[in-house]
């Protein structure tokens, strides 16, 4: 047990720098947010999850493993916020996340060990398969969430589950073209989140969280290795060497 947390406190280590300055704003941003109403154990929770969820989406930037178990308790934080607010596809949403990529992330060889060195990039096929199943989850859980509860945002919900379980399935099959999908998903959380915070059932955190994730996959383009070659290579070494080290120990 103890080398598993080691190895959780190594994901958190060699981040590009511009992640941290990214981290330690959104903080900033949270505390205030939190301070600046009334608390309450909703706030609260928010002020937890957004944090992880910082962490989590900073994670799969720097191609780091540690999401899966910051995805996962940051999910069991949103879920809970998602049903206060009504926004019941959002619930959905982080329950795809926890079955495509949290849990699957904790079980892989591949994404625990060096996953960097395993980055891939899209076909024609690929990108035409992806779109085609955003669109039919959009329109199916659209029409469903509609027909089936009181959710006062159907169709804004369903656009932002959608694209969030199209990115999730292609953030674990590790091609770099997720973060197309993680930038519609962002912009598309901060029009949800702004018109439910706007209608009175949520709070400004999430809002904030929501433009907070867009700004990380702004960042991704440049300085993460998903995409920067360079960074690619030194995270390479980086994690060899750690893995060497590990060997080394164990003998």
């Amino acid at each position: 047990m103890s080398a598993y947390f080691k190895f959780l406190a190594h994901q958190l280590k060699g981040w590009p720098q511009q992640n941290y300055y990214l981290f330690f704003f959104s903080l900033g941003a949270q505390v205030m947010t939190l301070v600046n109403a009334p608390i309450t154990w909703l706030s609260i929770l928010t002020f937890i999850g957004t944090t992880l969820g910082v962490l989590c989406v900073l994670a799969i930037n720097a191609a780091k493993s540690v999401n899966g178990v910051l995805g996962i308790l940051s999910a069991i934080c949103f879920i809970i916020v998602g049903f206060s607010a009504k926004n019941y596809l959002s619930i959905g949403e982080q329950l795809a996340y926890v079955i495509t990529l949290d849990i699957p992330v904790l079980l892989s060889t591949d994404w625990n060990v060096n996953m960097v060195s395993k980055i891939r990039k899209f076909t024609a096929k690929s990108w035409a398969i992806s779109i085609i199943f955003t669109l039919a989850v959009y329109l199916i859980s659209g029409f469903a969430i509609k027909a089936l509860t009181n959710e006062p945002r159907p169709f804004y919900d369903a656009f932002s589950f959608a694209v969030c379980l199209t990115a999730g399935i292609i953030c674990f099959l590790r091609y770099n073209n997720q973060y197309f999908w993680w930038l519609a998903s962002g912009l598309a959380q901060v029009v949800l989140w702004f018109i439910t915070f706007r209608e009175g059932s949520a709070t400004l955190a999430m809002f904030v969280n929501s433009a907070i994730y867009v700004a990380n996959d702004i960042l991704a383009f440049t300085v993460s290795p998903w995409f920067n070659e360079r960074e690619k290579k030194r995270l390479m070494k980086e994690e060899q060497a750690y893995a060497e080290k590990v060997e080394a120990d164990a003998q």
